[in-house]
């Protein structure tokens, strides 16, 4: 059973007098700036690579401390194979949020660096630019979450709706141990704001993903030595090829239907006929309509070599996240939140998944690339931008309130 704790909720004072104009609150949080990026810092030099339990951990097990400082109930949900992923539920106390729903924060902290990488990529300021693994992707996401909590407390005393905050443990690698909780949570909310990074330098959101299929197609030959007895031989791997050349054609990049063979094993030796070889393939797809489709095609290759067998397994891990009317919706309340400072707020349709197409694919409205702006997503040259840091908080902070 998951593990649960509750801290009694702290009544915050509050510091100064509310703020009721976006121009104020952004000012606000322009005189945060610095602790913004105090507690990015801080999340960033605690590595946590997915595929490492007891750093996974340590990195949750330190959120839940900052969110239970904010009157948050803490409950983690447990995992033996990746890290525990902490749910934060926060009571709207004020009179009209007793029968809304919860409005669903959601990110990951585990990353995609292993353990020791800060030794090589530090973290650290230049230009303007905050340095470090998984400071866009997505550990800047969970620093705004922190301060938009903080500041709505800050103006009012206390939340004026429910929030449900989850942060996964393995997001980076499938979501598998999380995706049932994520999507449990959603069927419960309102909406969902996703704190992935925005898209690209113009901080745009992000109103359509692809989904993303994960196949492995493996071929089963016949050994033979390649010298001795070359014609008693039935090669996976010469099989394989002409596999991966049919494979290839099933893209249709214009319908936004692209599908990569994009790691190759086989054989043992030269001089032995491989008898087994095998193909990572990743799909990705626009439209749910589309799955269905390739997937079909997909497991219905035939042998060149009928001494050969071919198997396909996997399938689509996350179905799109289309940009449905609830979707628009969400995006217009965020547009009329930037319009306010004199922000123009744009939006994309990306390539890459998040945790965010489950809860689309359930119908549930989502925002998602509300978190930080920057670029190197997974590179070494992975940074966001410290100025943007103000009006990202006020965004989320007002999308809380409006959703």
């Amino acid at each position: 059973m998951p593990k649960t704790k509750t801290k009694k909720k702290t009544k915050r004072a509050t510091t100064t007098a509310p703020r009721t104009t976006g121009t104020d609150r952004l000012r606000y949080f322009d005189q945060c700036q610095d602790r913004m990026v105090k507690t990015v810092r801080e999340l960033v030099e605690i590595e946590s690579p997915s595929d490492n339990k007891q750093a996974v951990d340590c990195i949750a097990k330190f959120l839940a401390s900052k969110f239970a400082t904010r009157g948050g109930r803490i409950r983690f949900h447990s995992s033996d194979d990746f890290g525990d992923s902490l749910q934060v539920d926060f009571a709207g106390t004020r009179a009209s949020s007793a029968d809304r729903k919860p409005v669903l924060l959601l990110g990951h902290y585990d990353t995609v660096y292993p353990l020791g990488t800060l030794a090589k990529m530090p973290c650290r300021i230049e230009d303007e630019h905050l340095f470090g693994p998984g400071v866009l992707d997505m550990k800047s996401g969970i620093a705004l979450i922190l301060h938009a909590i903080e500041a709505l407390q800050d103006w009012h005393g206390e939340l004026s709706r429910p929030v449900t905050v989850f942060l996964v443990s393995d997001e980076e690698v499938g979501s598998r141990s999380s995706r049932a909780i994520t999507e449990s949570l959603a069927k419960q909310s309102a909406g969902v704001l996703v704190l992935e990074p925005a898209a690209g330098l113009r901080g745009a959101v992000k109103t359509a993903r692809k989904g993303v299929g994960e196949y492995k197609l493996t071929v089963k030959g016949v050994a033979a030595h390649a010298g001795l007895d070359p014609g008693k031989g039935h090669s996976a791997i010469l099989e394989l090829a002409r596999q991966i050349a049919v494979v290839a054609k099933l893209n249709d990049l214009p319908k936004g239907l692209s599908v990569n063979p994009g790691v190759i094993e086989g054989g043992t030796r030269t001089n032995v006929i491989a008898a087994e070889a095998s193909v990572a393939i990743d799909v990705r797809i626009k439209r749910a309509k589309q799955a269905a489709g390739i997937d079909r095609k997909l497991r219905s290759l035939k042998v060149f070599d009928k001494h050969c067998k071919v198997e396909m397994t996997g399938g689509i891990n996350r179905m799109p996240m289309e940009r449905t009317s609830g979707v628009a919706a969400l995006y217009k309340k965020a547009q009329n939140i930037a319009d306010a400072i004199g922000w123009k707020l744009e939006e994309a349709s990306v390539g890459g998944g998040s945790d965010g197409n489950f809860t689309a694919g359930l119908g549930i409205p989502t925002l998602d690339g509300m978190g930080g702006v920057g670029e190197g997503a997974h590179a070494l040259h992975e940074y966001i931008v410290v100025s943007e840091l103000p009006r990202r908080a006020l965004l989320l902070a007002e999308m809380i309130e409006s959703v």
